[in-house]
C-alpha cells in the first residue's frame, strides 16, 4: 500500500463545491432518492444510500434536504431515472468515464456528446476506455482526519488496498466487495468519512500541459453544468506548476 495519486474526480476539484452549490445539492439529492428507491430507506441497512448521505453531509447539505430526498423515494414520488455510463477521450488523449442519472436517455446523450466534442474530445464506444481503469471502492477523508502515517495505519488495519495522501486530503482504495466493511472500520478510528462509493481508478496517468489543461477544465465544467451528469472520472495528472498558472 503505497503511492500518491493526484487523481481527483470533478466533484472534488477546488472551488467546484462553492461555485455550484445549488446544482451540486440537486445531484446529491437525486443520488439519495435513487439509492433509497433501489433499497431500503434506512442508511444503516442500505450501503449505497449511506454513501450518498455521507457525500451530502460532506458538502454541508442541510439535514432537511437529505430527509426530503429519502422521503421522496419512500412516497413513490421519485422519477424513473436510469444509470448510464459514457466513455471517451478529452484533450491530450486523456480517458474519461462519465456517469449519469437520467430520465431522458436521448437528451443526456446529446448534451454529453456536445460538451465533449466542443471542448477537444470525443466519445467512444462502451468499453473503449474503462479497460484502463480498475473498478474499486473509494473512501475519502479530509486532511484534518490525521497525518499520512495515521491514515495509512488505520487503512492497513481496516483491510484497505491502497492509500494516497496530500494536502487536499486522503483517498483510501478498497476492493469492491470490501468497501462498506472497510468504511465501517475506518469510522471507528478516523471518524465519519466525506464519502464512500464505487469509483474508477486509472491504471496509468497522463500528464497534461497548460494549453490542454485549460481546455480540459472547460470540458469538465461543461459536464459538471449538466444536471444529469453525476460524476466524471479521468486519468489526467496536472502538474502543480501548470495548476499555479491556471489559477
Amino acid at each position: 500500500m503505497a503511492g500518491h495519486s493526484k487523481f481527483k474526480n470533478i466533484m472534488h476539484r477546488k472551488g467546484a463545491q462553492d461555485k455550484k452549490r445549488s446544482a451540486l445539492f440537486s445531484k446529491l439529492s437525486r443520488e439519495i432518492t435513487i439509492a433509497a428507491k433501489m433499497g431500503t430507506p434506512d442508511p444503516d441497512m442500505n450501503p449505497r444510500l449511506r454513501a450518498a448521505v455521507l457525500a451530502a453531509r460532506a458538502q454541508s447539505m442541510p439535514k432537511d434536504n437529505i430527509e426530503r430526498a429519502i422521503n421522496k423515494a419512500s412516497m413513490g414520488d421519485a422519477d424513473n431515472y436510469e444509470e448510464i455510463r459514457y466513455e471517451g477521450f478529452g484533450p491530450a488523449g486523456v480517458s474519461l468515464i462519465i456517469e449519469a442519472l437520467t430520465d431522458n436517455r436521448n437528451r443526456t446523450a446529446t448534451n454529453v456528446r456536445t460538451a465533449v466534442s466542443k471542448n477537444g474530445g470525443n466519445l467512444g464506444a462502451s468499453g473503449s476506455v474503462s479497460h484502463g481503469f480498475d473498478r474499486m471502492g473509494l473512501i475519502t477523508y479530509p486532511a484534518s482526519a490525521g497525518d499520512a502515517d495515521k491514515v495509512f495505519e488505520a487503512a492497513l488495519e481496516a483491510g484497505a488496498e491502497d492509500v494516497s495522501s496530500s494536502e487536499d486530503g486522503h483517498e483510501i482504495w478498497t476492493a469492491i466487495d470490501g468497501l462498506h466493511e472497510v468504511a465501517k472500520l475506518l469510522e471507528a478510528t478516523l471518524g465519519e468519512s466525506e464519502g464512500a462509493k464505487l469509483a474508477w481508478r486509472p491504471q496509468n496517468m497522463i500528464s497534461v500541459g497548460e494549453g490542454d489543461a485549460a481546455t480540459l477544465f472547460k470540458l469538465l465544467d461543461a459536464l459538471d453544468d449538466d444536471d444529469d451528469v453525476q460524476t466524471v472520472w479521468g486519468n489526467y495528472d496536472i502538474p502543480d506548476e501548470v495548476m499555479a498558472k491556471l489559477g
